[in-house]
Parts: structure tokens; C-alpha cells; sequence
């Protein structure tokens, strides 16, 4: 039997002990494991209790079950759901008595998801959606996932996809009757004025500077800055607790630390240092050029100093914040100068003044990173490839009408095709695998 044929299981909830565990079994013989353990086969989609027994008649747990015949089911295929107390012994028990039934085994990750899609259920690009989902860690990353989950790309896809359909199939007629006079040219202007109108629509798309994408990877922002400065001060009052070793010696971080944020629904990495500075120390040279290197690719840093000095050692295009710490320790405030083309702020990072307005000041950097994203369409890059694919196609078959129209037609052919790719509808077989064994197991 080939793997795709097996019945699949899996634990679907978090990992016990939790009060309540849910097991979802996929597959052809989805029904006759729930018969076995159930002793009843319980009306579609309405929950039962039931005593879940073995293949020896001992009782695995007093449980609700529920039954859900293909096709409306998450998958497509014939599914079963065990609510059982999330006891490991509970689970154990359970899994061996599903393990033991023919042609029944452990899902492999995304496996449940992926055949959702061959099954029809949902389109790659709602499959991706459901990872982002998943992986989401901010509210705003949750609601362009869930955008995506519920066809936010996809529906525009569909719909961009039936259009050119159509304007191939004018030109194909204006060259079926390319005898009978005017005909051809009557064919081909409409089919002539939706791909513009695609092209158009597409490029508008394409040309929104990878917002969403953002949103879905994050901002990184680096601390960085001569050592005993205080980064790792500023380090756990940004993270709001204890996430890095402060100590008054110089050179304490040698190794780069990070720590995610919400900062107002965005995901904000930021990275604590090593102390920038020449030293003899190969373990300490190690960290600068770690801190040097990490520095030059985030996407903001923090410079920290303690005197009114300007940034030094950061390689990089990303902007560069002063960031002027121990103001509690000086008698007179240091000026932020305005015409200075550094933006500048006064901290003390062991007491927390400053730092306030610092986090404010990240939030609306962040926000001016991201957008709005509200309505971005593409969240990852092979998405983005394809449409390019596609915008290049349209591109092609205008400039081949007048010259030869079968040409024309054979690139919007290549068009619908690279649009089928997004959806995963046509010849994706070599990225499945990669999408889907990012999935968890049990989804």
C-alpha cells in the first residue's frame, strides 16, 4: 500500500499532561479505529462520550469522540477525533491501540495539512497561511496569516488566473478564424485589454516592497556599542526581565544574545553585543567581530555610549540611534542636538528613565518598517517569484500581438501556468515537500 493510502494519527493538541489531549485519525480506516475503540460508530459531527477499550477489552478512558465522513472533513477524507484526558499514560495507551490497527500509522509532519490540499480543501497558498498561522507570534502577525488562511491571495489569484484563461482563448479563436475578415481583430481587442488590465493589477501588487513579508520574518535591532556601556542594562529593561549578565567589568557578553518582542503587534528580534574595542582576548575578538558582523545586518542599531560620542565601528546601511545612557549619573543633561542628522536619546538603563520614550520611538520606527500591511497580498518570496514569472509572461504576449498571435497565446499559456504554480494546482511536486515538513506534527 502506498504511504497516501495509509490511515493516518496524530496527537492535534499540545503536549500532555494538559486536561484535555485531542488524537485525529485520517484516512480510510479512520472508521474501523473508532469502531474498535468505541465500540460505536457516533452520529457525524456530534460529539459522544464513549469508553475507549483496547484490543483486549481494558478500558483506555472515559472520552468524547467525533466523526467526520470525507468529503466534509478537514482533510477530505474520512476523519475521527478522540477527546481524551491529556494524561501521558492516557495518550501512550491510546497511541499503542491505534498503532496495532492494519494499514494505520503515525502522521508524518504537515501531513494532515497536505492532504487537505491534494484533496482540494485548500491551496498552497492557504497552506502557507495556516504555517504563518501556527508560527505567528504577534496579533498582527496572526491577522495577515489569518488573511492568507482564508484566501486573501489565493481568490485574486483564482480570479487573475480565469481572466487570462479567457484572453487565451479570444486570441486562440481570432487565429481559429483568422480567415473570416474582421473577426480576428474583434477577438483580440478584448483579450488585448484584460491583460492589460492584469498586468496592471499584478505590477500594483508586486511593486508594495515586501511589507507583509516583513511582518511575517520581523525587525531585528541590535544593540551594539563600546563595552560597559550598559547594553545589557538596556537588554533586560527592553525584555522586561533578566536575559542577560550584568556586571560592572568590561567585556561580560563575548557571545551575541537575542530576545524576541511584541512591541504593539510587531516582532520586533533584539540583540545584545559584545563590547566593541580592540582587545588581546581571542575569545573576546571572536564576540566583536560576531557583534560587528550581526550589527551590520540588522535592521536598526542602537548605539550605546556614555559620553556625548558619535557611533564608531558599525559597518551597515541600516539606521543608527544614539543612545546616551548613565544620564542619572551626570550633573548636566547632554543636548540632543537638532541638526544632527543621528536621532539621539538621554537613558539610564539601570533605572529605567528614558527608556519609555525609546520603546515609543521603536514602536513607530516598526510601524513605519511594516505599514500597515493590512492589505498585502504576498507574505513569502515564492509567491512573489511566481507572480514576477507571470507579470514577464503578460509582458511577452503584448508585445508579440501584431506580430504573431500564437506566440501571444503560448506566453499567456505560461502565465496561467505560473499562476497554477502559486496555487500548487500544477507541477509543484519538488517544493511539497519542503512546505509541508516545516508543519508540526498533528497538523
Amino acid at each position: 500500500m502506498h504511504p497516501r493510502d495509509h490511515t493516518i494519527f496524530a496527537l492535534s493538541s499540545g503536549r500532555p499532561p494538559s486536561a484535555i489531549a485531542v488524537v485525529r485519525v485520517s484516512g480510510s480506516a479512520a472508521s474501523s479505529a473508532l469502531t474498535q475503540l468505541a465500540g460505536q460508530m457516533p452520529v457525524p459531527r456530534m460529539a459522544t462520550r464513549a469508553l475507549l477499550r483496547d484490543r483486549n477489552g481494558l478500558g483506555i478512558d472515559d472520552a468524547i469522540v467525533l466523526w467526520f465522513p470525507e468529503p466534509a472533513s478537514a482533510t477530505g477524507e474520512d476523519v475521527a477525533e478522540f477527546h481524551i484526558h491529556g494524561g501521558r499514560a492516557v495518550l501512550a495507551s491510546l497511541v499503542a491501540s491505534l498503532s496495532v490497527i492494519e494499514n494505520v500509522r503515525p502522521a508524518e509532519p504537515g501531513e494532515f495539512t497536505r492532504r487537505a490540499f491534494e484533496n482540494g480543501k485548500l491551496d498552497l497558498t492557504e497552506a502557507e497561511g495556516l504555517d504563518d498561522l501556527i508560527h505567528a507570534d504577534t496579533d498582527r502577525q496572526r491577522r495577515q496569516a489569518l488573511r492568507q488562511l482564508k484566501g486573501l491571495l489565493g481568490d485574486r489569484v483564482r480570479d487573475w488566473r480565469a481572466e487570462i484563461i479567457e484572453a487565451s482563448a479570444l486570441i486562440e479563436a481570432g487565429i481559429d478564424f483568422s480567415d473570416e475578415g474582421d473577426v480576428p481583430a474583434e477577438l483580440i481587442a478584448p483579450a488585448l485589454a484584460k491583460i492589460e488590465t492584469l498586468l496592471g493589477e499584478i505590477r500594483k501588487v508586486l511593486a508594495a516592497q515586501g511589507k507583509a513579508e516583513r511582518l511575517r520574518d520581523g525587525l531585528v535591532v541590535a544593540i551594539a556599542g563600546p563595552p560597559n556601556v550598559g547594553k545589557s542594562t538596556l537588554m533586560n529593561q527592553l525584555a522586561r526581565r533578566e536575559v542577560a549578565i550584568v556586571s560592572p567589568h568590561a567585556g561580560t557578553t563575548r557571545d551575541i544574545i537575542e530576545v524576541q518582542l511584541d512591541l504593539d503587534g510587531y516582532p520586533v528580534t533584539v540583540i545584545d553585543t559584545a563590547g566593541i574595542r580592540e582587545t588581546d582576548d581571542p575569545v573576546e575578538q571572536e564576540g566583536v567581530r560576531r557583534a560587528r558582523a550581526r550589527a551590520g545586518e540588522a535592521d536598526l542599531v542602537l548605539w550605546l555610549a556614555d559620553v556625548d560620542d558619535a557611533p564608531t565601528g558599525h559597518d551597515g546601511d541600516a539606521p543608527v540611534w544614539l543612545v546616551r545612557n548613565k544620564i542619572d549619573l551626570r550633573r548636566t543633561m547632554p543636548t540632543v542636538s537638532t541638526q544632527s542628522q543621528v536621532r539621539a536619546f538621554n537613558i539610564s538603563a539601570a533605572k529605567g528613565d528614558g527608556v519609555s520614550e525609546l520603546m515609543s520611538a521603536l514602536v513607530g520606527f516598526a510601524a513605519d518598517y511594516f505599514g500597515s500591511g493590512e492589505g498585502a497580498l504576498i507574505t513569502r518570496e515564492r509567491q512573489r517569484r511566481l507572480l514576477g514569472d507571470t507579470v514577464g509572461a503578460l509582458e511577452r504576449s503584448l508585445a508579440m500581438i501584431g506580430q504573431g498571435e500564437e506566440l501571444a497565446a503560448e506566453d499567456l499559456r505560461s502565465a496561467a501556468y505560473s499562476l497554477g504554480r502559486l496555487l500548487g494546482r500544477v507541477d509543484v511536486e519538488d517544493i511539497l515537500d519542503v512546505i509541508f515538513r516545516e508543519f508540526c506534527i498533528g497538523k
